[in-house]
C-alpha cells in the first residue's frame, strides 16, 4: 500500500461543513414540522433560515472551486466498469473480491459514484434549494400581503421540499455506510480528514503479474 494526496484542503472543508449543515437543516426542519422539540418552534425557524443561507453560500464557493480547479470533471458519468462496480457492491464486496475501480488523484470516484454524486448535485440539491427558496419567499409580508408565487400551491412546495429532505437523509445514511467499505472500516473517513488515501502500489501489481508469467 502507498499513500497519495487525494482530497485537497477546501474539498475536505466543504465536505464536512456541508454534511454538518444538512444534518442541522434536517434537525431544525423536522422540528418546524412538529416532529419533535429541541430548540422551540421560533428558534428552529430562525436557525433553519440562517443555516440555509450558509449552505447557499457554501454551494456558491464550491461551484466556483470546482470550475476553477477543473474538479468538476470528476463527476462526468461513464459506463466503463459500471456493471462490474454494481456487481461488486451487490455481491463481490461480501466475498472479498478485488475492487474493480482504482482510485487516483485524477479519478477519485468509481463509475457508480459518478452517477450518484452527479444526481446529488444537479437534481437533489437543486430540488431542496429551489423549493426552500420558493417556500421562504412565498408570501411577502407588507401592507398588501402579496403572494409572489400564486401559480404554485404552497402545499405542493412544502411536500416537494420535505421529499427532498427525506432523500437527503437517505443519501446521507447510504453515504455513511459506504465509507465503511474501504480497506478498513475507517480508512475512507481518515482520508477525508487528512487528505491522504491508501491505495495499492502499482509496482507490487506489476511484480505479481511478472511472477505469474
Amino acid at each position: 500500500m502507498k499513500k497519495i494526496y487525494i482530497y485537497k484542503g477546501f474539498e475536505r472543508f466543504w465536505h464536512w461543513v456541508q454534511a454538518t449543515l444538512i444534518i442541522f437543516l434536517a434537525l431544525t426542519g423536522f422540528e418546524v414540522h412538529g416532529s419533535f422539540e429541541v430548540f422551540g418552534f421560533e428558534s428552529a425557524v430562525k436557525f433553519h433560515r440562517v443555516a440555509s443561507y450558509a449552505l447557499l453560500l457554501l454551494i456558491a464557493f464550491s461551484i466556483f472551486w470546482h470550475f476553477t480547479t477543473g474538479e468538476w470533471k470528476q463527476y462526468l458519468p461513464t459506463t466503463k466498469k459500471l456493471r462490474s462496480q454494481i456487481r461488486y457492491y451487490i455481491s463481490g464486496i461480501f466475498k472479498g473480491d478485488k475492487h474493480p475501480s482504482k482510485k487516483t488523484e485524477l479519478s477519485k470516484l468509481n463509475p457508480l459514484q459518478k452517477l450518484v454524486y452527479l444526481g446529488f448535485k444537479i437534481v437533489l440539491i437543486p430540488l431542496v434549494i429551489i423549493t426552500g427558496i420558493l417556500y421562504l419567499n412565498y408570501k411577502v409580508v407588507d401592507a398588501n400581503n402579496i403572494i409572489v408565487i400564486s401559480e404554485i400551491p404552497l402545499d405542493a412546495i412544502a411536500v416537494l421540499h420535505t421529499l427532498g429532505a427525506f432523500l437527503l437523509i437517505a443519501f446521507l445514511i447510504v453515504h455513511v455506510y459506504m465509507t465503511t467499505t474501504g480497506h478498513t472500516a475507517t480508512s475512507n473517513i481518515k482520508a477525508m480528514l487528512t487528505g491522504y488515501e491508501e491505495i495499492e502500489d502499482d509496482k507490487e501489481e506489476i511484480t505479481e503479474v511478472k511472477n505469474e508469467n
